[in-house]
């Protein structure tokens, strides 16, 4: 009798332990933390922008201690759509993008940039069969009257908007060009159309340009830098405020502090560096990008 209490006994606590840990896997499991979500203008071409942000995201996930995912977006105006929603957490936004962000979030903040981004410079390109040649002031831009042109896309601070701001200073408008102006939807594309001559002039991205000359990737027998533009404020990291409440108080200065930290001497970090174009990134704040806000007001293109 007593033989059979003792392993009556024993089975109770086997089943109350099994109980527990099924109870225990199943919290555990409710508790799992919810992903950050990185994203970014789709401004270059995709496989190199998804490869870019692979690596990031498991750069993050490990400095972090969270789990990161990078969303990617069909174009700029998404990205500020995904943003204002919630459904990205942190976005490399271009000056105009991320202005258009912040100012539909309340709290939004801008956290990070790479050095040039203090000094960028679009550039306007142009075919060589278009019989036009390099531009030294900016009231030259008059010679582009009669040419077609393509700017990037439609909502891009180094292929749009910073652009026609420069060419309203010259006073010449998207009517003075020759057809319809085009939207190539980003960089890299705007150098094939113009070098293609599908369109005589364009407007991109230096950085974009340089990029792809040290990769011969251009044919310069057949497209040609005729003007650098001023410089401006550009590309930056804008953060949501709601991570700290999914994360808790101080998390934007950690995701920053990561951001900053990432290392050219490290191999892995620095394959991170060099796809952005960057030895290294720097702070920076909202009050930075006032005169995009202004410039993208005038234009229309923030209401």
């Amino acid at each position: 009798m007593l033989r059979r209490s003792f392993l009556a006994g024993i089975a109770g606590i086997l089943l109350l332990l099994s109980l527990t840990a099924c109870g225990g896997s199943g919290s555990s499991g409710e508790e799992t933390t919810e992903p950050l979500t990185v994203g970014a203008i789709p401004d270059q071409d995709p496989e190199q922008v998804q490869r870019l942000y692979a690596l990031l995201a498991d750069y993050l996930d490990a400095e972090l201690g969270v789990p990161v995912e990078y969303e990617p977006v069909t174009d700029y105006a998404a990205a500020v759509t995904a943003f204002k929603v919630g459904d990205l957490d942190l976005v490399w936004f271009g000056g105009l993008t991320g202005v258009q962000a912040r100012l539909q979030v309340d709290g939004a903040e801008a956290i990070a940039q790479r050095p040039i981004d203090e000094q960028f410079h679009s550039v306007f390109i142009a075919n060589t069969s278009s019989g036009l040649a390099p531009i030294s002031d900016i009231s030259d831009l008059t010679v582009l009257r009669g040419h077609s042109f393509t700017f990037g896309s439609e909502s891009s601070t180094s292929g749009r908007l910073m652009p026609q701001y420069f060419m309203q200073q010259a006073e010449v408008s998207p009517a003075d060009f020759k057809g319809e102006v085009g939207f190539s939807g980003n960089h890299d594309s705007t150098i094939k159309l113009v070098e293609a001559g599908t369109y005589e002039v364009g407007a991109l991205n230096e950085q974009v340009w340089e990029s792809r000359l040290e990769e011969g990737a251009i044919d310069t027998s057949k497209v040609q830098v005729i003007w650098r533009t001023p410089a401006y404020y550009d590309y930056h990291w804008v953060i949501h405020p709601s991570v700290e409440d999914r994360y808790g108080e101080g998390f934007i200065d950690q995701v920053q502090a990561a951001i900053l930290a990432l290392d050219p001497s490290v191999p892995e970090e620095k394959e991170i560096l060099d796809l952005f174009g960057a030895e290294k990134f720097i702070p920076t704040e909202n009050e930075n990008y006032a005169q995009i806000e202004a410039i993208g007001r005038e234009i229309g293109k923030i209401q």
